[in-house]
């Protein structure tokens, strides 16, 4: 047998960039089937709109900077499809579309591509919209079948009114809320899929889910109108963070220990802006906010290697 002599890595694997992908994809496709169950067209045309704004913008820059095109690793088909399920139904289709655009162009192209982005991309361009268009970003709908036509989201309810969802709605998915973000079950299939298939690592979004609940089982203790820890896992868009936002391997911690340092910002960032802020909900900014820190985690996490003295 000859001696093949080359650079590392040298334990190659048969998955690429766009295995993966399609594998996020794949796990998010319960959330999208509960989407457009509870919303109808509106969830289908936002969908659509979002992957295809989010595709053209990264066909666009690549021919810009005069480089391959890079839609085929569906990485942008899975930012247009995140952001989609972290919007209202209601959003106007020219806002989703800035959202698409702001999401790939200074997400992730501005940085220079995949893998070299700091921030989730499609959290950017929620940002963005908030930043933009804040009514838009709070505007809610029930899902179909459900009397009222307009509704506060679970997290608004206990925050400004103190009235608390029922577990069984929040499970479901029968409360307003994001597009992908209001069916617990469906997210959490889509999580075991992702587990099953060693797409995610287990570390974050179970160091996250812990953390929050220990948290809220705290103040829970202490007065329960703060809501129940069931409550904050099922609310809001936890779930969805935890699971497909803050297990981005490219913008999240690559040490064991930084992944567990990661999660836990994340978590008590999220319960603070719940509980004290003035937002009801605080996952975007929490995930953003420690996507910061990740080169400095990093860089202080690094393990020892075996056999190291100082």
């Amino acid at each position: 047998m000859p001696l093949r002599i080359s650079s590392s890595p040298h334990v190659r694997a048969s998955a690429h960039t766009g295995w993966v992908m399609q594998q996020v994809i794949i796990a998010l496709l319960p959330a999208v089937a509960a989407a457009v169950y509870f919303f109808r067209l509106s969830a289908v045309w936002l969908i659509f709109n979002c992957i295809i704004s989010c595709v053209m913008t990264e066909e666009i820059v690549c021919r810009l900077r005069h480089k391959p095109s890079t839609i085929r690793d569906a990485s942008a088909v899975l930012t247009g499809l995140l952001l989609a399920l972290i919007l209202p139904p209601t959003i106007p289709w020219y806002a989703a579309t800035l959202g698409g655009i702001f999401a790939v162009l200074f997400g992730k192209q501005i940085f220079g591509g995949l893998g070299q982005n700091i921030f989730n991309p499609a959290l950017i361009g929620r940002a963005f919209l908030m930043a933009a268009y804040p009514a838009m970003l709070t505007h809610w709908v029930n899902p179909a079948g459900v009397d009222a036509v307009t509704s506060a989201t679970p997290l608004a309810l206990r925050k400004f009114d103190q009235i608390i969802t029922p577990l069984g709605d929040l499970f479901l998915g029968t409360t307003s809320g994001s597009l992908g973000e209001t069916s617990a079950l469906c997210l959490l299939i889509g999580g075991v899929y992702l587990f099953a298939r060693t797409i995610a690592d287990w570390r974050i979004p179970f160091t996250l889910m812990v953390t929050v609940l220990v948290t809220s089982t705290i103040f829970y203790v202490i007065d329960p109108v703060y809501g129940s820890p069931l409550f904050h896992l099922f609310s809001g868009g936890l779930l969805i963070g935890a699971l497909f936002m803050a297990t981005d391997p490219v913008t999240t911690p690559v040490t064991k220990l930084g992944r567990y340092i990661f999660a836990i910002g994340c978590a008590l960032m999220i319960m603070v802006i719940r509980y004290f802020g003035g937002l009801p909900e605080g996952v975007m900014y929490a995930i953003l906010f420690m996507n910061a820190f990740v080169p400095l985690i990093n860089r202080y996490t690094v393990p020892k290697p075996l056999g190291y003295e100082r």
